[in-house]
């Protein structure tokens, strides 16, 4: 394995504290993002921090838009989208990006939604404005297949890729209802675990207790090891969703097997627009990034606007007697 790591990088990772002026980015104009904005991807390029973020109309069809940001918080759009459904498996959607750069490459997964099946789908580029789309990745996967999803349509989303190399090979971790990996020589081509064989599956009593998912791209940690960020939900009596957000460590030799979870969510719905939106009570993290010293997360608040959240190195989570 690379001995590349991250000197600010520990397991758990935080605290973060949600930006007192959130949210950052709202819907806005009349067209492709004037009703929802909200699960972005983030990436550091050239000094700037750039979202690439999942926005919709009123008629819930979904494209990938970019912003960028001098300090992570205030950030500029780029009028148009710089990903649209245009094939049959996306033509509902194109959702809930993820990104890794890999040697001036980046590779973005995201959700081709045809209104029967969710595909984890691949795009590339080098610009962040211009993709190369390279179709869904595990057409005949159902990740809600430990738990059951009510139906027996192909289910895959939410893939993470790690961008540093173990043994050569390039690994990612991918599902929602139940968490997967899956290796790849090119980072184009990748083949996944069995589906009768998941990393993670529902745990009852827990926050996730209903499903989980995948979160932003995982990261090499101080002493090698690498840290997965991820989505939970629960069930409420109303029948309605609570998402709050977890955080796995794994060892780089072993990297299927989990060797420490919080038990607790490390972020979780408090303020309005958490708690208010398409899909109320839910923060969604996609986004994560090392800036100017400090540790930047960017989520979707009830699927409608879009936040963040700011770990300063050196601060600590509060012990008994602090």
């Amino acid at each position: 394995m690379t001995s590349q790591h991250h000197a600010h990088a520990e397991f758990p990772l935080g605290p973060f504290r949600p930006y007192e002026h959130n949210p950052i980015l709202s819907p806005q104009g009349d067209s492709w993002e004037s009703a929802n904005v909200y699960n972005p991807a983030a990436v550091v390029k050239d000094g700037k921090v750039v979202l690439l973020y999942r926005a919709h109309a009123a008629d819930l069809v979904s494209h990938v838009g970019l912003a960028t940001s001098d300090d992570g918080i205030h950030f500029e759009r780029h009028p148009d989208p710089v990903l649209s459904p245009t094939e049959p498996y996306e033509e509902f959607g194109a959702e809930d990006p993820r990104v890794t750069e890999i040697d001036g490459t980046y590779y973005l997964t995201y959700t081709g939604w045809d209104r029967t099946s969710a595909l984890l789908c691949l795009a590339t580029s080098t610009d962040l404005y211009t993709w190369t789309k390279h179709g869904p990745l595990f057409p005949d996967f159902n990740t809600f297949l430990p738990v059951g999803n009510g139906q027996d349509a192909p289910w895959s989303k939410a893939g993470a890729i790690l961008p540093v190399p173990i043994d050569g090979r390039y690994l990612m971790y991918f599902g929602e209802g139940s968490i997967y990996h899956a290796w790849s020589d090119d980072l184009l081509h990748w083949t996944p675990c069995s589906n009768d064989e998941p990393l993670m599956v529902p745990t009852p009593g827990t926050f996730g207790e209903l499903l989980v998912e995948v979160g932003p791209q995982p990261i090499i940690t101080n002493n090698g090891l690498i840290l997965m960020l991820h989505n939970a939900a629960v069930k409420n009596p109303d029948g309605s969703v609570y998402y709050t957000c977890g955080q796995l460590l794994f060892d780089p030799a072993d990297p299927t097997t989990i060797l420490a979870q919080m038990n607790q969510p490390w972020l979780a719905p408090s303020t309005y627009e958490d708690t208010h939106g398409l899909v109320s009570n839910v923060t969604f993290v996609e986004g994560l990034v090392f800036f100017e010293d400090k540790w930047l997360v960017y989520y979707g608040q009830s699927d409608s606007t879009l936040a963040v959240a700011t770990y300063e190195v050196g601060d600590r989570y509060s012990k008994l007697g602090d």
